[in-house]
């Protein structure tokens, strides 16, 4: 199988790449920028198939695609990060909606009769009701930020072009995931960075936090990209899945669980400066959709995941 991953050196990009080399036979490629960081995928950098290629370039990702011309795209490349949207939220939506739109044109040009996956997001369902969850994916979709908006955008797009053209889209909605790689700059990985500077003694020993009340659903990255791939296989074109493990975790309660791993004390200090304008409080998914048709489960405890994710910023710090 050959596959094509966008944002491949991105945290979910690097670990589905590893995964899907771990098949026999698979042959991955993937898009790159000319400023991408690549640390993520130094490890099998040598078995990738990398290409230059903007999103938000029509004639670089038409010819992309026509040159590798692959049996399944999987589609992650994005700009990911809730706050950053609320910054610029004219480049979220460009990069997000005009990217996805020229590599599924893309597709028709080359006259590939290949599957998609794309990853949205629960950022979708936004303003969730006490009384809603756990949130199925019939759920009515309320966003709450410029990133939520692009992402219901990506969505609506696959289900018309699936419609309207027949490509074989699968569409995802990934509630949190977190574990090693994560961007410091998301609430799991940037507590477990401060702990492990604290304990290196490279930060005073207080972490700053913004809302600790809102309540999440995490998945591990190694446990969501399989559900990618398995959804990429077995999903039904024109369907979306929630990817969730159908918990909740309050923000506070995962900031105890990284202070429990701390080798050292840790005061919790509250920054003004990481609230949102408006916050999405509540995201808890029912995963039986996936579960049902793929007969994926989950394979680590949050508790493990949080625990590696503090270890791979001591080795770093």
């Amino acid at each position: 199988m050959k596959y094509l991953i966008t944002g491949i050196t991105g945290f979910a990009g690097s670990h589905l790449a590893e995964r899907l080399l771990a098949q026999q036979e698979a042959e991955v490629h993937g898009t790159i920028r000319w400023r991408s960081r690549t640390e993520n995928i130094e490890g099998i950098r040598d078995r990738l198939r990398l290409h230059t290629c903007d999103l938000r370039d029509a004639t670089s990702v038409r010819e992309l695609v026509a040159r590798v011309r692959p049996d399944g795209i999987f589609h992650l490349a994005a700009q990911s990060f809730v706050p950053m949207s609320w910054i610029a939220p004219a480049e979220t939506l460009g990069t997000n909606i005009i990217g996805q739109s020229n590599l599924f044109e893309a597709v028709r040009a080359a006259g590939l009769d290949c599957r998609i996956q794309i990853a949205g997001s629960s950022e979708e369902y936004g303003l969730v009701l006490p009384d809603e969850t756990p949130i199925k994916e019939t759920n009515p979709l309320r966003p709450l930020s410029p990133y939520g908006v692009s992402k219901v955008a990506q969505d609506a797009m696959g289900w018309q072009y699936f419609k309207s053209y027949g490509l074989k889209i699968v569409r995802t909605r990934a509630f949190n995931h977190t574990g090693p790689r994560r961007g410091e700059v998301f609430a799991t990985s940037n507590f477990a960075r401060q702990v492990a500077l604290i304990e290196a003694g490279k930060q005073d020993p207080a972490i700053s936090v913004g809302n600790l009340d809102a309540v999440r659903d995490f998945t591990d990255v190694r446990d969501t990209v399989v559900a990618y791939h398995l959804l990429l296989e077995k999903g039904e074109p024109g369907e979306v899945y929630n990817i969730c493990t159908g918990s909740g975790w309050r923000i506070g309660d995962m900031l105890e669980v990284l202070l429990k791993l701390s080798r050292v004390k840790v005061e919790v200090k509250p920054d003004p400066a990481r609230m949102r304008p408006s916050d999405v409080e509540l995201l808890v998914g029912d995963p039986t959709k996936l579960k049902k048709q793929t007969g994926w489960k989950p394979k680590y405890a949050f508790e493990q995941t949080m625990a590696d994710l503090l270890d791979h910023w001591r080795a770093r710090v």
